[in-house]
């Protein structure tokens, strides 16, 4: 069999070029980390890769997804917790207004130092994040949740809507609460029931906020305490139209007992006094506080105007106090959000590590074989080279 001149040169061309692809494919591998520098190269490995890059880039964007969620939570955890040091001064001086010795000067004083506790407390429903989102509003994150009304009282504008994010393929997480459950939706009195004296009492008798002993028993109707003389009373369900106690003997700081509710009553009640309980209603902070100042500014010019200002106040308190129950309860559910926030990054951390370990294992060059398989394709290059000039070099002419 011969072999013409130009069929041996281009046999010797075509090694030397797949000599040097071979090497310039090297070359790359070395220059980019990478074993795979394209599908063709392992098309089931760069398949695997891709899949693997998928995994990570979402397991990333869960973790972004859990800072975001941190930060919301932290903030709103601070919020609350300014609110609960405001509330906590707001009962402190409130308490305070409660003590005889002071003069309707000293209250005014007070309640003025009050009503700058009152636009803090508004100002920290107000409160906004980084990006200039209300954090109280819901889903209406541009809009102001709360504001004073221009008659009295406070508006919200925000709606009951919470915000979540995925930090899991099979799980969301709440990065807010709406300002309604926060500061708006409280109820008043004990959280059961109210107990008020009416305005038109005469008498110094001033009830205790009271409480459910029985909850079997208690039927969320209306009662009244009414007083035939200042030493008798009967209790009347006015729900039902039934009169529970009759002709009862009062005896001041006595508990009174009726449909599994417990009370008293200090003071001396004149004829004709009624105090009555009736089921607790949602009020909102703002007004709380709002109905404080508003008793601590009304003079007190006879002892019924002063047992009405401790009645006023007796519930001041006890709302003051559902309040910092609802922040405690707000901040434990915030707080039992950032934990889960926290496992579930950590999770995602060591997921995305063993992902990126599966996709090293694929893609990523081992250096050592590599730079030695270049040194063989550029030692077989140069024999390649030597092999072509050779017989680049035969000739019969030589010999004639």
């Amino acid at each position: 069999m011969r072999i013409s001149t130009s069929e041996s040169y281009a046999l010797g061309i075509s090694l030397i070029l797949d000599k040097q692809s071979q090497l310039a494919q090297t070359q790359q591998q070395l220059s980019t980390g990478k074993r795979i520098v394209n599908p063709a190269d392992d098309p089931a490995g760069a398949a695997q890769a891709l899949d693997l890059q998928s995994a990570i880039d979402t397991n990333t964007q869960y973790t972004h997804n859990g800072d975001a969620a941190t930060a919301r939570l932290n903030l709103e955890q601070s919020a609350l917790g300014q609110v609960s040091n405001a509330l906590q001064r707001v009962r402190t001086l409130v308490l305070q207004a409660n003590n005889d010795s002071q003069t309707d000067e000293s209250r005014a004083s007070i309640a003025s130092e009050l009503s700058q506790s009152l636009k803090q407390l508004v100002s920290l429903g107000n409160t906004r994040d980084a990006n200039g989102e209300y954090i109280f509003a819901g889903s209406q994150t541009t809009t102001q949740p709360f504001s004073i009304k221009p008659g009295g009282g406070f508006a919200y504008a925000g709606d009951n809507a919470q915000r979540f994010l995925q930090i899991d393929a099979n799980r969301t997480l709440a990065t807010n609460d709406p300002g309604s459950s926060v500061f708006m939706q409280i109820l008043n009195g004990n959280g059961d029931f109210t107990a008020t004296a009416a305005a038109t009492n005469t008498g110094t008798g001033v009830i205790d906020p009271g409480q459910v002993i029985d909850a079997s028993a208690y039927t969320h109707d209306t009662y009244q305490l009414q007083f035939v003389n200042g030493n008798t009373y009967n209790v009347v369900d006015t729900t039902t139209g039934t009169t529970l106690l009759s002709n009862q003997t009062y005896q001041g700081g006595e508990s009174i007992s009726f449909a599994g509710i417990q009370t008293s009553i200090k003071g001396a009640p004149a004829a004709g006094d009624i105090f009555t309980i009736a089921p607790s209603q949602q009020q909102d902070l703002f007004q709380t506080v709002q109905n404080v100042i508003d008793t601590l500014n009304t003079p007190t010019g006879s002892p019924a105007s002063l047992a009405k200002l401790h009645n006023n106040i007796n519930q001041g308190l006890v709302a003051l106090d559902q309040g910092l129950g609802r922040m405690v309860n707000v901040q434990a559910a915030v707080g039992s959000r950032l934990t889960s926030v926290q496992s579930q990054q950590q999770l995602q951390q060591d997921w995305g590590v063993q992902l990126k370990t599966a996709q090293s294992g694929i893609q990523d060059l081992d250096y050592a074989k590599a730079v030695s398989q270049l040194n063989l394709q550029l030692t077989g290059l140069q024999a390649a080279q030597k092999t072509y000039l050779q017989v680049q070099g035969l000739s019969l002419f030589k010999y004639l």
